[in-house]
């Protein structure tokens, strides 16, 4: 046996040498193998992790990729109007406009009307979320409650607000009680239908389980229902956020004295053009503050999904 080993060449094992020259062998490969691990341990720590790698380059690719489209379009806006392909007088160039916000914000006309729209706004906004957050998630998980109210949020929710802007102000007057009441009304739709939509659509599966584990029923809504419901309802609520500010701008133009609103149909009565582009510019810087503002919170609120 020992003889066919030896005639065999490239078989020649630590086990088939002498015991002086297996010991040097095997201690050889047992400090080879701990040398390669070591340096498989310092390469691991110097090196950052793949999904890191990839995941810094892709982020700052979106945002190169996001700020470039803006700086296009802010160029555009500069060079056609100054280069006659657009009449700069009903678009003058985005220097003009941000000349007119500029002097609307030092005079302190553009802050008195901002702070008019946002106190609309946020009024309206935050009694929708305190309103219809519970109710959705009352007619999503309660079914006799959903049987009761189906038929008016169907009949109510295919009814535009802005085509029921006149019945708020005849019942309500031209006052903030109607223009809140209608900011109101048109948030509550988005937040209602994504809340019930989110506690529906959980995974029955996840509610068999917790059953079977013995949970009640505030228990389960408390540690399944809601938790799995959490990114529907900040759907609902950004998407309210930018309804807020949209619809709150019909209601500005019809019997105010302030607001975004009232300064975009002035300015455009009077023929001030940059000044009405200067209210354009601010709603939608405070429209876009706001969505960041419920991104951020969605995040905060959502952390169990990334843990």
């Amino acid at each position: 046996m020992a003889d066919t080993r030896a005639a065999l060449p490239g078989d020649l094992h630590w086990y088939d040498l002498p015991d002086d020259e297996a010991d040097d062998s095997a201690d050889d490969s047992a400090d080879d193998s701990a040398d390669d691990s070591a340096d498989e341990g310092a390469q691991e720590d110097v090196a950052p992790p793949a999904s890191r790698r990839r995941w810094l380059p892709a982020r700052l690719r979106r945002a190169g990729v996001n700020t470039v489209a803006v700086l296009l379009l802010l160029a555009a806006w500069e060079i056609l109007p100054r280069t006659g392909v657009v009449d700069p007088v009903f678009v003058p160039p985005l220097s003009d406009d941000l000349a007119a916000w500029w002097d609307l914000l030092v005079t302190g006309s553009l802050p008195e009307h901002l702070g008019a729209s946002l106190g609309r706004s946020l009024a309206g906004f935050g009694l929708a979320v305190v309103l219809a957050i519970p109710l959705g998630l009352l007619i999503g998980w309660y079914r006799p409650v959903a049987d009761l109210l189906t038929p008016l949020l169907e009949l109510f929710r295919n009814t535009s607000a802005v085509a029921l802007l006149p019945v708020f102000t005849l019942i309500l007057g031209i006052g903030e009680p109607a223009k809140i009441s209608f900011v109101l009304y048109a948030c509550s739709w988005p937040i209602l239908l994504n809340t019930i939509s989110g506690v529906k659509t959980v995974e029955p599966l996840l509610v068999k389980s917790a059953r079977s584990m013995g949970l009640g029923p505030v228990r389960l809504f408390q540690k399944v229902i809601l938790p799995a419901a959490v990114p529907a309802i900040f759907t609902g609520v950004r998407l309210a956020g930018a309804t807020s500010i949209l619809v709150l701008l019909f209601a500005e133009m019809v019997g105010a004295k302030a607001g975004l609103g009232y300064l975009i149909l002035d300015t455009q009565s009077s023929f001030r053009i940059p000044d009405m582009y200067a209210g354009i510019i601010t709603i939608s810087v405070l429209g876009l503050l706001l969505n960041l503002l419920l991104v951020a919170a969605e995040r905060r609120f959502s952390t169990w999904r990334t843990t």
